[in-house]
């Protein structure tokens, strides 16, 4: 059985980077600063230093702002582009989901074979620690795979809130304990637990435990 606990270091998130490349998206949209963190609900000084990379945003916050600039994660961490994305399976107009997003590619090979080794597999490091490694060799459309690590007393959201957004999602325990909270009911998965529950109710995945936590995860838009 694979040890999904020795997957190699995914790239840091740099907040140098991220704040350039928000500044200049937002900028190309005609927003101001001010009318960006209101509608992220944040002052417009925490917007500036996530511009000037003194401050890094968690996941949610992360979803959010690109949410609100209506471009993919690829915007951000993928090649320059200033360019304001289609309505699509990106948005998520009731919130922002936990889990990662990968803009879909010209060439996924679905009409074929595609191989993705598992050093080249694209990655995330966001928030509390939280990794998400893509599972497919390319992206899928109306569906993400990934598997994600949650180091102990990490969150899938921004200070621990409830988030919701359309679509749904399977997950499977590979190893550790997650709690996931779904509308008023708490459950414990431990390795080889798996769960469903529709994305449009609000939920939360954690880390109580005193190791990483590894899982499996399925979302649907």
């Amino acid at each position: 059985m694979v040890d999904f606990t020795e997957n190699p270091a995914p790239p840091r998130f740099d907040e140098q980077r991220f704040g350039e490349r928000i500044r200049t998206l937002r900028t190309a949209r005609g927003l101001s600063l001010r009318e960006l963190a209101g509608r992220l609900e944040i002052s417009a000084s925490a917007l500036s230093q996530i511009e000037r990379g003194k401050m890094r945003p968690s996941v949610t916050r992360l979803y959010q702002i690109m949410g609100e600039l209506n471009v993919p994660m690829a915007a951000v961490f993928g090649p320059e582009t200033s360019e304001p994305a289609a309505p699509d399976a990106f948005t998520t107009p009731m919130g922002e989901a936990p889990g990662p997003r990968w803009e879909p590619e010209s060439d996924t090979g679905l009409g074929g074979v595609a191989v993705t080794r598992r050093e080249e597999a694209a990655t995330l490091e966001l928030g509390h620690g939280v990794r998400y490694r893509r599972l497919t060799p390319g992206a899928v459309p109306g569906m993400n795979y990934f598997e994600s690590v949650y180091p102990p007393g990490s969150y899938s959201s921004q200070n621990a809130e409830y988030v919701r957004h359309r679509g749904h999602e399977i997950g499977n325990v590979v190893s550790g304990v997650l709690t996931v909270d779904v509308g008023f009911d708490t459950y414990e998965l431990h390795p080889g637990d798996s769960i469903t529950y529709p994305s449009t109710t609000p939920h939360r995945i954690s880390n109580q435990g005193k190791s990483d936590a590894v899982a499996i995860w399925l979302n649907l838009d």
